[in-house]
């Protein structure tokens, strides 16, 4: 096995005090670092030039997973950006929170009350992915979760069933392989992708845990390595394209969710903790805040979402 390399962060970046932040993007046009607060439906940005003094918040009508940017050439790519947000894909306004859905899988009001939209990315094709799950909040997540893909001409496709809660989406160097984490399981899966159909196939695990802890969301960096965020487990773990381990941030809390490159470094967001133990001693304290770490290495581009309308 490789060595592994180790960081350690021992204080947040910015304290929020969030309940459960997730979707960490980096607007580099803008130098601007947006998250979202899933639970309290809420949508942070700061520029980066300024520091933790800027952040904004925007109080949205509801949920959001995971956030992108629109093309340029596209239609409301200046004052939006895309979503997934608690019932389907949407717009939502850079400057006053409100959303517009452009895609919604149900119509039935027990699915839209009982389902949410969680993590995703775009493509290299410009098609964004995401998977849709039990909302916590009304019961708890069986393998009723779905992955989904929206296409540039907004047709919605139902790519994968009976998952659990479909986490961190990426994709490989080469580009013809998508990983899949379904946080549950331990897993994180890899695919054979089509790059020019979007189709996925030859699903296999790429890296198990195998402890009781969940892979949550991920950033992948420019040699290919995964850096996956360990709910419950208070770290960063980075995965080689064998998928074995050979890096580890640790951090003061234990709920981590998602990370994303900015240059070389790591901006991690993470969620409320109420249990103090020995292992992690401030968990309460600093649960629910933002992080940041220079590892030493950039992450892949990301890419935009190309609506033609």
């Amino acid at each position: 096995m490789s060595s592994i390399q180790k960081w350690t962060v021992s204080k947040p970046y910015l304290e929020v005090s969030g309940t459960l932040l997730e979707g960490p993007f980096y607007d580099k046009s803008r130098n601007e670092f947006r998250f979202v607060d899933i639970w309290e439906q809420k949508l942070y940005a700061l520029d980066l030039a300024q520091g933790p003094k800027s952040l904004k918040a925007l109080d949205t009508s509801y949920s959001i997973g995971v956030t992108a940017n629109i093309a340029s050439g596209s239609q409301n790519n200046e004052d939006y950006i895309v979503a997934a947000a608690k019932h389907g894909f949407a717009l939502v306004h850079r400057g006053t929170g409100e959303i517009n859905y452009l895609a919604r899988p149900w119509s039935e009001e027990d699915k839209l009350y009982k389902m949410r939209f969680n993590d995703g990315a775009v493509d290299s094709r410009g098609r964004l992915w995401a998977g849709a799950m039990k909302d916590p909040k009304v019961e708890t997540p069986i393998n009723e979760g779905v992955l989904f893909r929206l296409d540039s001409d907004l047709k919605l496709n139902r790519v994968l069933e009976h998952l659990t809660i479909p986490n961190g989406i990426g994709w490989n160097l080469a580009n013809d392989t998508m990983y899949l984490t379904d946080s549950p399981t331990g897993k994180i899966f890899a695919f054979d992708f089509n790059e020019e159909t979007g189709e996925i196939s030859n699903r296999r695990v790429h890296f198990d845990i195998g402890e009781p802890k969940e892979p949550d969301g991920f950033a992948i960096d420019t040699e290919g390595c995964i850096w996956s965020a360990i709910y419950g487990g208070g770290k960063v773990i980075r995965i080689s394209p064998q998928g074995e381990v050979i890096g580890e941030i640790s951090l003061p809390t234990r709920n981590i969710t998602c990370p994303v490159f900015v240059g070389t470094e790591l901006f991690i967001t993470t969620a409320k903790d109420d249990t103090n133990d020995d292992q992690f001693p401030e968990s309460i304290r600093y649960g629910g805040n933002l992080y940041r770490i220079d590892v030493g290495i950039e992450g892949q581009p990301r890419h935009e979402f190309r609506m033609n309308q």
